[in-house]
């Protein structure tokens, strides 16, 4: 396995694992902190519904082999159980699967499938230390519709070197492979990534503001003439096929997050706050606590009812159903009045449909000047 130039995941090589951790038993080990945190929940007076939504991601989960993802899915459905008609979810690497992987996958459970992409142009792809072809993308996402999967494809523009129409080709391209969900994403470069130091050794451009602003318009654009509607600031779906997992996070439902570096989120329970928790991000550390049958947790906090606030703000203000004003006022120390807001309504900022607060494309580009507006709105 190799690591992208601009990615900042939390990857690992082989000689960095350890302590029980492997690719080889990397599944059995995901599985026995499956059962921990379970326990866990029921010491905690947690008693959570079957599974909605099962998401594999966060790196390349398809380095793996498809029975491993198959195993880690049977052990949600033993230890918590899975709905019927539940959206299951793996991220994928057009390099790591083939026709055959994914038949496997949909006969393990798997519903949908999300490639990355990230360009269509083999200069940007080059750029963004990408080893896949176009060609690549079109056979994993033919091989997931011969199946009944779903899929997605995701994108990502303000590679340095990219023009307005290679990002034009590379929208152009998602639309065409015919996919019901599109994510775009503006690059985000961390200093410690190898793009992040050409970057800082002046090798390489870094992204500019105002050129991810026209590629956002410019996806935007092609993207809803396409059939496909924005439903968060990043993601665009035919109706009815947006991620419900993603819509899950956003929504600050519960969920549980298993492996290395996982987030886990709980609301309120009986005897304790809201909680956010965390896993321990080295593998081999990881793999050592649960060797040793703990919760291998880096950390937890509770959320303070100011930063539950934030959150319900931060994330109400990046989907299209929008912010509800009436929950908002609910908790916060200073309600929101629509004259309050009417200063962005006239700035093109916001819209107020049914009671919600709907950002409009200018303020999904100025998404931070928003959300802090209705901070200081509210007095957080």
């Amino acid at each position: 396995m190799r690591r992208c130039g601009y990615c900042d995941f939390n990857t690992y090589t082989a000689r960095d694992l350890g302590g029980g951790a492997s690719r080889g038993n990397y599944a059995t080990m995901v599985i026995e902190e499956m059962r921990i945190i379970r326990r866990w929940q029921l010491d905690h007076g947690i008693h959570e519904p079957a599974a909605s939504t099962v998401f594999f991601g966060g790196g390349t989960p398809t380095i793996l082999p498809a029975n491993d993802l198959n195993r880690m899915l049977g052990a949600v459905r033993d230890i918590w159980g899975i709905e019927e008609g539940a959206e299951i979810t793996t991220e994928a690497n057009p390099d790591t699967v083939d026709a055959d992987y994914i038949a496997a996958l949909a006969d393990g459970g798997f519903t949908r499938v999300s490639f990355g992409m990230q360009s269509a142009v083999p200069h940007v792809l080059r750029t963004l230390d990408r080893t896949h072809t176009p060609a690549n993308v079109e056979a994993g996402v033919r091989a997931a519709e011969r199946v009944g999967m779903r899929s997605s494809v995701d994108l990502i523009y303000g590679a340095p070197g990219e023009s307005l129409d290679d990002w034009r080709t590379s929208v152009h391209t998602a639309i065409d492979l015919g996919v019901n969900h599109v994510s775009a994403y503006a690059l985000t470069v961390e200093p410690t990534t190898k793009m992040g130091r050409q970057i800082a050794a002046g090798t390489l451009p870094k992204p500019d503001d105002d050129d991810e602003a026209s590629k956002y318009e410019i996806a935007d654009d092609l993207l809803t003439a396409a059939g496909l509607e924005w439903y968060e600031v990043s993601n665009w779906a035919k109706p009815g096929y947006e991620s419900r997992h993603n819509l899950g996070y956003w929504k600050n439902v519960d969920w549980a997050g298993i492996g290395p570096g996982a987030h886990s989120h709980y609301n309120t329970r009986s005897g304790f706050s809201a909680l956010r928790s965390w896993d321990i991000a080295h593998p081999r550390l990881w793999g050592t606590a649960i060797s040793e049958d703990r919760v291998p947790w880096a950390g937890s906090e509770e959320i303070t009812p100011d930063e539950n606030l934030e959150e319900l703000i931060m994330l109400g203000l990046r989907i299209r159903e929008g912010l509800d004003l009436t929950m908002l006022n609910r908790v916060a120390p200073t309600p929101v009045t629509y004259g309050d807001v009417q200063p962005m309504i006239d700035e093109g900022l916001i819209t107020i449909e049914h009671d919600r607060i709907v950002p409009t494309r200018r303020g999904r580009l100025l998404n931070d000047t928003v959300i802090e507006r209705f901070f200081t709105l509210v007095g957080v």
